[in-house]
């Protein structure tokens, strides 16, 4: 089989650009230029892999690293009570321009709404994108920055910290912190403002956090920073869990309860 010049030139080009996303020397992308029509496609078909292969470690690697309590999908996530600002669509949302654009989401509503569960999806979808994420309860990051303040390693945290794309921050004043930890939250929450995007959910209104980190002052400093750039998302209804455990409770009632005409 006869291949054009054209085709060729267009395999050479696309061996060369895998050869620069894979970090190879020249000499690679250089031998193409004595390779039959059928090396070219065995060589460029090698490339493809080896670069799917590399992709696909990289992405279980940031979904390690992030550390999510479980997996969750944006496949079949019901968005009905989610009130969406007017700046911000779903369609936008599930490809994470959020992120590009450094932008926080504030998720608020009632517990069992769906908040953890989009956030860690979003979180999963920016891994698959290639962006690095971490996930922790506000309460575990607290504990966590506490500690290595007091083994002196505080720095390197902050510093893994500053080099996320996305950090999700679960169950927001869900527990109160105390002056130490609050000052710590506060310093991640300063770091992070234009520099990397952030997910909090939340269940207390913005109104009642200065008694959760125990200085008006520095709630209203973490407020301003967290909706300068930033998106509310509202979340209404009843508890998914508490619901499902309402239906399950039902269908065993109706099953335990005897056909008409049976035996009592």
């Amino acid at each position: 089989m006869i291949v054009s010049a054209k085709i060729r030139e267009e395999r050479r080009e696309e061996i060369g650009s895998i050869c620069r996303q894979l970090i190879l020397s020249k000499q690679m992308a250089e031998l193409c230029e004595s390779a039959t029509p059928k090396q070219e496609e065995f060589l460029l078909e090698a490339l493809q892999k080896e670069l799917e292969h590399r992709e696909l470690s990289r992405r279980t690697r940031l979904l390690n690293r992030a550390k999510f309590p479980v997996l969750k999908s944006l496949e079949g996530y019901d968005y009905t009570s989610i009130r969406f600002p007017p700046a911000l669509s779903r369609q936008e949302l599930e490809r994470g321009e959020f992120i590009k654009q450094k932008t926080n989401l504030v998720c608020y509503g009632p517990v069992g709404t769906g908040k953890t569960h989009l956030s860690i999806a979003l979180g999963i979808r920016a891994c698959e994108m290639g962006l690095k994420v971490k996930f922790y309860t506000v309460t575990e990051l607290v504990l966590k920055l506490a500690e290595t303040r007091k083994n002196g390693t505080l720095e390197r945290l902050i510093t893994e910290l500053k080099g996320l794309d996305l950090l999700i921050l679960d169950e927001w004043g869900y527990v109160p912190v105390d002056k130490e930890g609050s000052q710590l939250l506060f310093r991640v929450i300063a770091d992070s403002y234009e520099s990397k995007s952030l997910i909090l959910t939340t269940n207390v209104e913005f109104s009642k956090w200065g008694g959760i980190f125990t200085d008006q002052q520095m709630a209203a400093a973490m407020i301003d920073r967290l909706i300068h750039h930033g998106h509310l998302l509202l979340f209404e209804g009843e508890s998914y869990r508490m619901k499902h455990a309402l239906m399950r409770k039902n269908a065993r009632s109706m099953q335990a309860t005897p056909a008409a005409g049976g035996k009592k």
